[in-house]
């Protein structure tokens, strides 16, 4: 479904629209450019929708048949989700990941775009314009970072276990519990910053495990294809990988390596 030509002109098209929608706003967002959607943390801002304008119009031209499914159009109409689990090909797109570091004027943020067929991860592009850093993957074909290959690799023996998980101020009390269950001897656990850099992270092998218990797919289509391309695992407590399409048991992980997956979740579980 996806060759090298099509991989670079996806490239080409995130790099293009982080350019001209994205970047021009970072630290200069007036006050009536930033909104609240469904809680003071839930943030959008102009750059958002307009980056994810842009690419709803871009991404199905390069492959014709292909639908969007993008987190404003989703927030803006519930029912454009169900588009995951149809037969068409579907671009995930989440136009600005980190949108509260993007209106503090954070460089930690990333735009993300995942492509994939009946529930299979196709393509993945994760780009951070601030940081200066890019990373595609193709299913089969492994992840690179700006040309250079990805090896998740595997945890050194002997040290600490380096996990980022859901930030308190996405979670409810029950989550906050289970996710507790992480801060104990022999795992450093944080919360995490943009969903989109932290299984990049992974995927470089600078961080052990992600843990997450939301299923919104654009924060995870792109990171999760980077983290099995570098040669990484993802799991849910249930013991099977995780759905784009919902319905999954959680907490999830993605990690470096299948016995750091189960660790984290054997904890997660309260095994």
């Amino acid at each position: 479904m996806i060759d090298e030509e099509l991989a670079m002109k996806v490239e080409e098209a995130v790099r293009l629209v982080a350019a001209e929608e994205v970047m021009p706003r970072w630290r200069r967002l007036a006050a009536d450019e930033v909104a609240v959607k469904t809680a003071p943390h839930d943030l959008v801002t102009v750059a958002d929708r307009r980056a994810e304008e842009r690419l709803t119009e871009i991404l199905p031209r390069l492959l014709p048949g292909s639908v969007v499914v993008g987190e404003e159009a989703v927030a803006a109409d519930p029912a454009t989700y169900g588009l995951l689990a149809g037969d068409a090909p579907v671009w995930i797109v989440d136009p600005v990941d980190g949108t509260r570091q993007f209106v503090e004027g954070d460089p930690g943020f990333c735009t993300l775009v995942g492509l994939a067929h009946r529930g299979v991860l196709e393509g993945a592009w994760t780009h951070a314009p601030a940081l200066g850093l890019t990373a595609r993957a193709r299913r089969g074909a492994g992840a690179f970072l700006d040309g250079e290959r990805l090896v998740a690799g595997s945890p050194e023996p002997g040290r600490p276990l380096t996990v980022a998980h859901a930030h308190a101020h996405y979670t409810s009390a029950e989550q906050k519990r289970v996710l507790a269950r992480l801060r104990v001897d022999g795992v450093a656990a944080r919360e995490c910053g943009s969903a989109g850099l932290e299984y990049l992270r992974v995927a470089r092998g600078e961080l052990d495990a992600v843990a997450f218990d939301w299923e919104s797919a654009w924060d995870h289509a792109a990171g999760l294809l980077l983290v099995l391309e570098a040669g990484g695992v993802h799991e849910t407590v249930a013991g099977v990988p995780f759905a784009l399409a919902g319905d999954n048991a959680l907490p999830f992980t993605a990690a470096r390596d299948e016995p750091t997956a189960r660790r984290i979740l054997s904890l997660l579980s309260g095994a």
